[in-house]
Order: C-alpha cells, then sequence, then structure tokens
C-alpha cells in the first residue's frame, strides 16, 4: 500500500478560518505560501518561485490552530493530500487536492514559542470513552547487577 504523507514549510496566508459542521466538529481552513529561491545558472541571479496550498484540520486541532497561529506564522505541516470533488449551482464539477493535516505546529527557525497543553475533552480524538491509564513509573531497587544501570 502507498503512503500518502507530505510535509509543507511556510507562511500562512491569513489567519485560520475555523467553522463548524452542522454536527457541531470544527475545521479549521489555512492556505500557506512556500517560497522556493534559486540561482539561475545561466544568468547567476536568484529567481523565486511561490506555492499555495489549502490545508485542513478538525476537531480539537482545529480549535487549537485558530486560537495559536495567524496571518504571516511559520509552520510545518505534517499531513496526507486528499482529493475532494463537487459540483457548482451551474452544474460545473471542480475538484481540489487539499493537505489533510495530521501535524502542525509553529516553525522556530525564526522564531520562539510558548506551548501551553489545553485539557483532553475526554478519551481519543474518535470516540468518547476513558482516556488510556498513564503506565506505571520504574520502580527503584536496592542494589543492580553489574550491567544495570540505575535508571
Amino acid at each position: 500500500m502507498a503512503d500518502n504523507s507530505v510535509t509543507v514549510v511556510g507562511n500562512l496566508v491569513e489567519d485560520p478560518e475555523l467553522r463548524f459542521i452542522p454536527s457541531g466538529v470544527a475545521v479549521a481552513s489555512l492556505r500557506v505560501a512556500v517560497n522556493r529561491r534559486w540561482r539561475n545558472r545561466n544568468t547567476n541571479e536568484w529567481e523565486d518561485d511561490t506555492s499555495f496550498f489549502t490545508a485542513t484540520c478538525w476537531q480539537e486541532m482545529a480549535e487549537n490552530v485558530s486560537e495559536s497561529l495567524q496571518k504571516g506564522s511559520r509552520v510545518i505541516i505534517n499531513g496526507r493530500l486528499q482529493q475532494r470533488s463537487w459540483e457548482t449551482k451551474e452544474g460545473e464539477r471542480r475538484s481540489i487536492v487539499e493537505i489533510r493535516v495530521e501535524e502542525i505546529g509553529p516553525s522556530l527557525r525564526w522564531a520562539t514559542a510558548s506551548v501551553t497543553r489545553t485539557p483532553r475533552r475526554g478519551g481519543d480524538n474518535w470516540g468518547g470513552g476513558k482516556p488510556a491509564a498513564r503506565p506505571p513509573g520504574p520502580v527503584a531497587r536496592e542494589s543492580y547487577g553489574p550491567d544495570e544501570a540505575p535508571f
């Protein structure tokens, strides 16, 4: 099975757009500009190219993104490509390829960030239920063997 994974580093073109679908689930839409710069071997001058990508994230991540990021933020997005199709009111078929965000964060190459953990809303991201129990920590012993470290 082929892996459909993409990582994009770029700047947000506008503030994330947060909305809620009829079932109440949050979705945030992002537009990211990715700049590429290279030296033309023939003219020995710098050339630039900018690509624009649309990305979407869902549920708690969507809310966190809309609260944490704004236009101009440099971000690192990891996700998968997803094609979406629809029909316009005039009956024309349209489609777009978007990035379905699996992880997103600020780039710390030219900036600093402060991270605040949000409380869990009960269970995993997919269905409610109890959060997984935390495994027990290591237990200290009185003595260690010659090949064992005390940690």
